[in-house]
């Protein structure tokens, strides 16, 4: 099976040892993204919907990298500093994903990097 790294300019770099993401056959595997400006490196102030909007474009430039969109995600894992923030993060999610319901798990974690509110890894099929 062919193994390959994946990286796009329009998402941010990787902090350290790992790739934004891994091509596997057809399948894709997307490290979590916080939201973070690809430009500038920053974190992206704001409520969770802003946050989780950030994060999904960068998986969105990821998933183009690979040959494939968030159409074609088929699992994603969320991580919320804040439990709490979990409806509203649903209808940013939603409003993204719009009728695709790709399987999910999100879990509450003590922090994340960078002081984010969210994070969102997911796994991919290539177009």
């Amino acid at each position: 099976m062919d193994i390959q790294p994946v990286h796009s300019e329009d998402a941010p770099k990787a902090v350290g040892p790992y790739s934004q993401a891994i091509a596997a056959g057809h399948l894709i595997f997307c490290s979590g993204q916080i939201p973070l400006d690809p430009a500038t490196g920053a974190l992206v102030e704001g409520d969770i919907a802003v946050q989780t909007a950030r994060v999904l474009d960068n998986l969105a430039a990821v998933l183009a990298a690979a040959g494939s969109d968030l159409a074609h995600v088929v699992k994603t894992t969320v991580f919320l500093a804040d439990i709490g923030d979990f409806a509203a993060l649903n209808e940013a999610y939603g409003l993204r994903f719009g009728a695709h319901r790709p399987a999910r798990s999100t879990f509450q974690v003590a922090a994340l990097p960078r002081g984010a509110r969210v994070e969102i890894e997911a796994v991919a099929v290539r177009i």
